[in-house]
């Protein structure tokens, strides 16, 4: 076994771990339980390792009441006897008995473990023989060669010490250490997808080909290699198709259908939505019908997110939340001063009179007003049915609706604006633009702004 501890040695040093402070996910079953058990013998015996630091995290995703509890003890009174910090959280109840729920649920605890204790990394527990059925997987489901790559050994903070370590070999050491492990009935539920793959057809198929596993790694491997050299042309594009996390729509329609399908399917990969070939053509063709719209469409990506199209922008935004979710109901002013509304301050001030005016543009947070044939008062809020608006410049009032159209106001960005109103007519939508009633024709008599 001491060839598995040379492993996972050579893998620390490699990436430059040796004395950082790592979050181990412990579940207590096999992998994640031999992980801390080496972590533990090379903090003890090897001088290279003794200012690495370890917290052992274990997600209780309340599914299996007190067998769980009893799972989450062994983890505490393990993590005790190596001298392991131990972080431990309980999922809400009714959180959904999904793989990929489970899956996102646990990435964010890891990611809040990470914050809680500065921590340098998080080590997964992943192994040769995960990955094998996650190329399997990924095949059956209709992936393409960015799928067949298999689990990254290293993705951002998460790394994978155990991802060229087969199980056999992890099981064999815990037996060989005298170590208990956690033993998850759930794995043996055949109505979740993995274990179904694991339990019958893997058994199956190394019924043709005994060396399935290894098999399958090799072709993991064989697709990193390729995907390495289309990387290199998709590195000469990157940055002109995507501004932070958002893809310029401009760019993105220049480029070939192959490549936008690559760069959907990484796109979708940055928010760890990992879908087949059907559900990236769906997406594909959404875009197609939407990338000329000037108040775009969405589309539905997972449960809280969409995908957010127009001839502007590709993004993914959050399930639409309504407007007394991010702001109060409305705030009546009568005077000039400062007034709080959500995480925004609206400061109304007089004009000076040796101040420079200049009009600024319609998009900015502070405009010059004239409220010298205004009547208070006036209310900041968000919008209402039935809101209108006189724009300035123009003759005639429109509905909000119909300016905001016109303007190329985002769609799920509408309920955000703040508004300066009388009644149901909006005077200013904040970086929108103002309405004739308090545009200025000579001299402001105010300057209004939102910080």
């Amino acid at each position: 076994m001491s060839g598995l501890v040379s492993k996972i040695a050579e893998f620390l040093k490699e990436y430059n771990l040796q004395d950082k402070t790592v979050v181990v996910g412990f579940s207590g079953g096999y992998d994640s339980m031999c992980l801390l058990d080496v972590l533990s013998k090379l903090r003890q015996k090897r001088e290279e390792f003794f200012d690495l630091t370890v917290i052992a995290a274990h997600y209780n995703h309340n599914w299996r009441g007190e067998e769980a509890l009893r799972e989450q003890e062994v983890c505490r009174l393990f993590a005790a006897s190596r001298g392991f910090e131990f972080f431990t959280k309980t999922a809400p109840v009714g959180l959904k008995k999904s793989e990929n729920e489970a899956r996102i649920a646990r990435y964010e605890f890891f990611e809040e473990a990470m914050e809680n204790y500065d921590a340098d990394a998080v080590f997964t527990a992943h192994n040769k023989d995960d990955n094998a059925e996650t190329v399997l997987y990924r095949a059956i489901k209709g992936t393409g060669l960015y799928g067949l790559k298999g689990i990254s050994i290293k993705r951002d903070c998460f790394y994978r010490p155990l991802l060229k370590i087969l199980r056999s070999d992890i099981v064999a050491y815990c037996e060989a250490n005298n170590l208990q492990p956690n033993v998850d009935s759930s794995n043996f539920d055949t109505t979740y997808k993995r274990n179904y793959l694991r339990l019958n057809v893997i058994p199956a198929l190394e019924q043709v080909n005994p060396q399935l596993k290894e098999t399958l790694n090799t072709l993991a491997e064989v697709a990193n290699s390729e995907d390495s050299i289309i990387e290199e042309y998709l590195a000469t594009l990157r940055d002109k198709i995507y501004e932070g996390e958002r893809i310029i729509t401009s760019e993105f329609i220049k480029l070939s259908k192959p490549v936008k399908m690559r760069f959907i399917h990484e796109y979708l990969q940055l928010f760890d939505l990992d879908y087949d070939f059907k559900r990236i053509s769906e997406i594909y063709r959404f875009i197609e019908a939407n990338q000329n719209k000037r108040n775009g469409s969405t589309i539905s990506l997972a449960a809280a997110s969409w995908l957010y199209v127009d001839d502007k922008i590709i993004e993914t935004i959050p399930q639409r939340k309504r407007p007394e979710d991010i702001y109060p109901e409305e705030v009546v002013i009568f005077s000039e001063g400062e007034y709080e509304f959500g995480n925004k301050k609206l400061i109304i001030k007089p004009y000076e009179a040796d101040e420079v005016f200049v009009f600024p543009e319609s998009t900015a947070s502070f405009a010059y007003v004239d409220f010298s044939k205004l009547l208070m008062p006036i209310v900041l809020r968000t919008r209402n049915d039935g809101d209108i608006i006189n724009p300035f410049g123009m003759s005639g009032s429109m509905k909000l609706k119909k300016y905001f159209n016109a303007k190329g106001v985002n769609r799920h960005k509408r309920d955000e604006i703040l508004l300066l109103t009388q009644e149901n007519e909006v005077l200013w939508a904040v970086g929108v633009g103002l309405s004739n009633k308090i545009a200025v024709d000579k001299v402001p008599t105010h300057v209004i702004e939102v910080i």
